[in-house]
């Protein structure tokens, strides 16, 4: 469907048949989830915030699957640029060998019930290390009950993981700052910084507007494989877009990095002598930046731009005043282009039949 063709109900009449479950109504509550989320612990937070902001950390691990081990990814990428602690992800069973007791510990798993988040966490606690598990309920949620030094944040239960981004990053975000691991904004700073996102939400929304920006390039998308490039600082976000792309859309997709795709990549994208790869010219691009970016990097990004042969190629600036906010409106705007597309390919944004299938043999194995 191209943007000449579509009509002013398409996407909303796709949206209203094919959004069974209700996936867009979560995207709709983003801004709301981020605000709870950060209210959430209060201004100290539970007695136990007070004791482990005490404690001496070397840095902390953040354990997750999927959708809950995003804001995990997004803390590591904002305290590469303005923690005071190295922040590390594990997906998987088990923990890594370097692990300590000197490395808190933040095991995010939606529904409480991650296998390979669980795993990690018996680890942990055999282990005498401190745990602060983010779920709805599950397994995981037990555990706080059993354990001294592993502690309890519960967020609404009720959706999708991969829609629930704001209950447990901001949950993530709102006990580094009660830790003291990273500056807290003003609450002017902090409001200010949700209204803007609430206004790009609302500006998102086809189901209110169908004929915006993010429909007309979801329609852009439907025939042509995805590639998405960020800045370094954007690396956890672009590939959380490729797995919004993965569930939501069940569309695969790539993702790069720039500066390192500047050393490899670069090269089948064309552009300057014969060395491509045939198919680049239709390959469709993602390219995503802000405005903190290194001034090399962007004149690196304005060539790898002068250069590229496809026409199918948007940079999108991710607005802000603040990487924070930078990665959330990049957020924002991926989880609606990736269910538009979704929608223009006539799936439901939640189905996941393949994941539940795994889910279920898994068990059953288990059991015998």
């Amino acid at each position: 469907m191209r943007r000449s063709e579509m009509s002013e109900a398409t996407i909303a009449d796709l949206a209203e048949k094919l959004d069974s479950e209700g996936m867009l109504a979560h995207l709709q509550s983003f801004v709301s989830d981020l605000r709870g989320s950060f209210e959430r612990l209060g201004s100290a937070g539970p007695s136990w915030v007070e004791d482990l902001r005490s404690r001496s950390w070397k840095g902390v691990l953040c354990l997750g699957m999927g959708g809950s081990a995003a804001g995990g990814s997004a803390l590591a990428s904002l305290s590469d640029v303005q923690g005071s602690l190295p922040v590390n992800v594990h997906r998987d069973h088990g923990i890594p060998h370097w692990w300590d007791r000197e490395h808190l510990v933040i095991a995010s798993s939606y529904s409480g019930n991650t296998e390979e988040t669980l795993d990690a966490v018996r680890n942990v606690i055999s282990k005498g290390g401190c745990v602060i598990c983010i779920c709805s309920g599950g397994e995981l949620a037990g555990l706080a009950e059993l354990y001294s030094d592993v502690h309890l944040v519960l967020v609404p239960a009720g959706q999708p993981p991969r829609s629930a981004f704001g209950h447990l990053f901001g949950t993530q975000l709102s006990l580094a700052w009660n830790l003291g691991l990273f500056r807290k904004p003003s609450s002017g700073d902090l409001e200010a910084m949700l209204q803007r996102l609430q206004n790009l939400l609302e500006a998102c929304d086809f189901t209110r507007h169908p004929q915006n920006d993010i429909a007309y390039l979801a329609a852009a998308l439907v025939d042509r494989s995805i590639a998405l490039i960020g800045v370094t600082e954007l690396s956890s976000m672009v590939n959380r877009f490729v797995c919004q792309f993965n569930e939501n859309s069940a569309r695969f997709a790539r993702a790069s990095v720039m500066p390192e795709m500047n050393h490899n990549e670069i090269i089948p994208w064309g552009g300057v002598g014969p060395d491509k790869d045939p198919d680049s010219s239709e390959q469709a691009l993602l390219l995503l930046t802000w405005k903190g970016i290194h001034e090399r990097i962007a004149q690196r990004m304005n060539w790898f731009v002068e250069h590229l042969e496809t026409e199918w190629a948007w940079k999108i600036e991710c607005e802000g005043s603040s990487l924070l906010e930078a990665m959330l409106y990049s957020c924002i705007s991926m989880d609606w282009l990736s269910c538009g597309l979704a929608l223009l390919h006539g799936k439901d944004p939640t189905a996941i039949g393949p994941i539940v299938a795994l889910k279920e043999h898994l068990a059953s194995v288990k059991s015998d």
